[in-house]
């Protein structure tokens, strides 16, 4: 049974979705992921949103561009935590999604993470659960300890080569 359920509007938001799905992986989540559009295919998403609590789902995590509806339309239905990913767009650069997402009306939130935001999407879904789950707790701190290693390693080889060697050796 399923922890998280992932949905998306489009496979074109895939890349970004991918990310929260990574980072479940890391910390042994379980998820479902799932693409269906809120506005092509209304009655498929209802009975998704519907039965996403049955399903086992503890969170959902939605990701939607330009009108950005799913995740708010999940957070309409579904009775726990909805995380809202808003998908960068050309012509707006993910503002109209961004709005969409986070100005959902009184009695219906939505937590909305940045722009393309799948990472912490996962690490958000992740907190949630920890709130119930020692050792999802524990993996959770052990990736912020790997977080702090990674920037303390940058820092001390900054420090060996100075900036202008660290610039030039970067991609390597």
């Amino acid at each position: 049974m399923a922890s998280v359920g992932i949905v998306m509007g489009s496979d074109s938001d895939m890349p970004i979705m991918a990310k929260a799905a990574e980072i479940l992986e890391e910390l042994g989540i379980s998820y479902e992921m799932t693409i269906i559009s809120a506005h092509r295919e209304p009655d498929v998403f209802f009975e998704y949103a519907k039965g996403a609590e049955e399903k086992g789902f503890k969170v959902i995590i939605a990701g939607a561009g330009m009108a950005a509806h799913l995740p708010g339309m999940c957070a309409a239905i579904f009775p726990m935590p909805v995380i809202g990913i808003p998908m960068h767009t050309t012509s707006l650069g993910g503002r109209d999604s961004l709005y969409s997402i986070v100005q959902m009306p009184s009695g219906i939130p939505v937590a909305t993470v940045a722009i393309n935001g799948g990472a912490n999407a996962g690490l958000l879904a992740a907190k949630i659960l920890a709130t119930s789950d020692g050792v999802l707790l524990e993996k959770l701190k052990e990736y912020s300890a790997k977080l702090k290693g990674q920037v303390m390693a940058k820092d001390a080889r900054l420090q060996e080569q100075g900036y202008k060697a660290y610039l030039e050796n970067s991609g390597k």
